[in-house]
């Protein structure tokens, strides 16, 4: 345990004092007074949201990390069995119902790696491709750095540098002279594209292979020297069932079925230490590199190639069914059983994952037992929360994808919110992504919880004020478990975090001592985090009228619309996307009316209760009308309209994905078909928020 930690209100894990037992017996008493006096709801629902925050730990998540982080626990090996079995059984000695769910799903492993330098007085150097500094790999539980489901092959030839790899690079080595066909190219991380992307480009270009770095930060000292490991899938979920949950006797399609190739890249691709990359980046001759790509990172570097150095890079690695297991625990809620808030955060990791993710884990763990702390003061929810501890997350959000498939019906009638944390603690500072009608929830959440980075007493809310305008993302990426809950099956959505770009990101120094040394030690980000998140579940929980503000939605779409008529060809109507939001807005306007009306009576009766129950209905529901049955053309698996994954980064949107992609494609049709597609698009669009309205309003079209 690291020091000084202190340890209040540890519920579980101490002996309670004569005080404690007092205090104790008070509120008990407090919550009866209420429960007699006041209609459900009101002031006792404050009064458990106080004794929830009060009862924070920062010493008992620290020791739920230390023990999550004990070894690597890779998806599919034997030592994650340890953490699952770790995670249910914390569960159900708070006397949760919990269970596991096991998929069978088609992971990948390396077998073997190197990578060579050839030089032309016939020496040959063998680059390192671990850390350093690193106890061997094979006693230590580490599995050697390497891109999951990248295809196994040799591959011999010169080495251009491509930057980031981008469509733009490849077109400014071009414009230099410099083709990468029939070379191996060396690409630094960055630029917005995920690996599976840079190597689909490369594969394109004619390119033999894909080496791949991380600058790392030389601050960091030896953290500098980590290998990011990843994926290079493309998509979500097992590729052997897409579309539905991966049943160990269910069915498979075949691993050379043309479904599932074409997930895969065509070439091989490897991460690299930094000081690999830079022993092959000094041997590059030919063009001087641009001067932004000189002046951009850590990277020494100057010309792009090729030379005289040949490099042999060789992997080999292995694609076999293995048995995951999701952990599911229920608190069924007293009113609205059928209502679900669902919380969760994946649990497997490259490597031991004391950032990614098991802060977040440890965190989820803590919020359980907070709950199950309120239970034996009294409370239960409302509507039933449901704990989601995800597996194989870091192959493609596998875990996840596979459980929303298989209840997907159930999920699309009633689910309320998906409440999502990775990585809970990187570093300082509060970041919040959201669907729009989240945002008032979040804001209000944020003001009732301790900012402990702050010299000065103050909350969340006012200290990411001064850091970033309260600014909170939106979900378009697909980079953690909310990606299926919103993209496919439609549930308004939440992703939480301190800090961000942490140097040991997926590498072998992503441990609990690099958490305690340089993220949190004391872990009070740990306990910040919690207290957003375990209020937010919370108030999904308990409120009477959901907390969906969807004006915030309406201003947001509108918002949309604008940046999007500033790049648009004149000669393109947004007359129906301008329709459809003033419809929506309307709808929104009158859902906020609604609300106010419901939440200012007093007493509750069957009337009121029906009225409460239907608004709710609505505006949980309206977030499934942005969904639509085709999906967003070529990736038909993404259904969300307004947020999605873009197959082209190059239109700068981050939002209407299918007309961002159109938008792209100018350079590959005629302008007649280019009007065309983005207009379908357009209308595509438009059609979904209609869709959002109507459900809102409650109404048939």
């Amino acid at each position: 345990m690291p020091p000084n930690l202190t340890k209040p209100n540890s519920g579980f894990t101490s002996k309670p004092s004569p005080l404690c037992t007092f205090v104790s017996l008070i509120i008990l008493l407090i919550i009866g007074f209420y429960t007699l006096h006041y209609p459900p709801g009101n002031p006792k629902k404050v009064l458990f949201q106080q004794i929830f925050l009060s009862s924070a730990s920062n010493s008992t998540i620290a020791s739920y990390l230390r023990s999550l982080t004990s070894h690597p626990h890779l998806a599919g090996t034997k030592p994650s069995l340890e953490t699952i079995h770790y995670v249910k059984t914390h569960f159900q000695n708070l006397g949760l119902e919990t269970h596991t769910v096991p998929f069978q799903t088609l992971l990948s492993y390396p077998v073997h790696a190197s990578v060579s330098m050839h030089f032309g007085n016939s020496t040959v150097l063998n680059l390192p491709l671990n850390e350093m500094g690193i106890p061997s790999y094979p006693s230590s539980g580490l599995i050697q750095p390497y891109h999951a489901f990248s295809p196994s092959g040799t591959v011999h030839g010169k080495v251009v540098f491509a930057n980031h790899g981008r469509e733009d690079d490849y077109r400014t080595l071009g414009l230099m002279g410099v083709n990468v066909n029939g070379c191996i190219v060396i690409i630094r991380k960055g630029g917005g594209l995920s690996r599976g992307a840079v190597v689909k480009i490369a594969e394109k270009k004619g390119a033999l292979g894909v080496l791949m770095y991380a600058e790392g930060d030389v601050s960091k000292g030896s953290f500098g020297s980590g290998v990011e490991r990843g994926t290079v899938m493309e998509g979500v979920g097992d590729p052997l069932t897409p579309g539905w949950g991966a049943d160990e006797d269910g069915e498979r399609l075949k691993l050379e079925d043309k479904k599932v190739l074409e997930r895969f890249p065509g070439i091989p691709s490897l991460p690299l230490p930094f000081e690999s990359a830079q022993l092959i980046l000094d041997s590059l001759e030919g063009p001087l590199a641009p001067q932004e790509w000189r002046d951009s990172g850590r990277s020494n570097l100057s010309h792009v190639g090729s030379g005289l150095v040949m490099v042999n890079f060789t992997y080999q690695g292995e694609k076999k069914l293995a048995t995951i297991y999701n952990v599911v625990a229920v608190i069924r809620g007293l009113e609205e059983p059928d209502r679900y808030v669902l919380m969760g955060n994946h649990r497997d990791a490259w490597t031991y994952g004391a950032v990614d993710p098991n802060s977040g884990t440890a965190t989820l763990l803590d919020i359980a037992r907070r709950y199950a702390l309120l239970m034996r003061k009294g409370w239960n929810p409302r509507r039933t929360i449901i704990f989601c501890s995800w597996d194989a997350e870091e192959f493609g959000m596998i875990g996840s994808t596979e459980w929303v498939e298989q209840n997907l019906v159930n999920l699309g009638a009633k689910a309320v919110a998906y409440l999502n944390v990775d990585c809970a603690v990187q570093g300082p500072g509060f970041f919040a992504g959201a669907t729009p009608q989240l945002d008032t929830l979040i804001f209000e959440v944020t003001k009732k919880v301790q900012d402990q980075d702050s010299e000065v007493v103050a909350t969340i809310y006012e200290k990411w004020k001064t850091m970033n305008g309260n600014n909170i993302q939106r979900l378009s990426g697909v980079d953690s478990d909310f990606a299926p809950f919103l993209q496919h099956a439609g549930v308004p959505s939440v992703d939480i975090y301190y800090g961000r770009d942490f140097p040991v990101y997926h590498t072998a120094f992503d441990s609990f001592n690099w958490m305690i040394n340089n993220a949190d030690p004391f872990f009070w980000r740990h306990v910040a985090v919690a207290g957003v998140w375990g209020l937010l579940g919370l108030h999904l929980a308990d409120d009477p009228v959901l907390p969906l503000d969807y004006l915030s939605y309406a201003k947001q779409l509108q918002e949309y619309k604008d940046a999007f008529s500033r790049v648009l060809d004149g000669n393109i109507s947004l007359t129906p996307l301008a329709t459809s939001i003033q419809e929506f807005t309307s709808a929104a306007k009158q859902a906020s009316e609604e609300t106010k009306k419901l939440m200012e009576q007093e007493f509750t009766n069957d009337l009121l209760a029906l009225k409460i129950r239907a608004l709710n209905d609505r505006l949980m529901l309206a977030e499934r009308g942005f969904l639509d049955t085709d999906g967003i053309k070529g990736r038909e698996w993404f259904k969300h309209l307004i947020y999605g994954p873009r197959s082209n980064y190059e239109s700068g949107l981050e939002f209407f994905p299918g007309i961002s992609d159109a938008m792209a494609e100018s350079k590959n049709m005629s302008q007649k078909d280019w009007h065309a597609a983005i207009k379908h698009e357009i209308w595509r669009v438009a059609r979904a928020i209609q869709r959002a309205a109507a459900a809102l309003k409650g109404e048939l079209v």
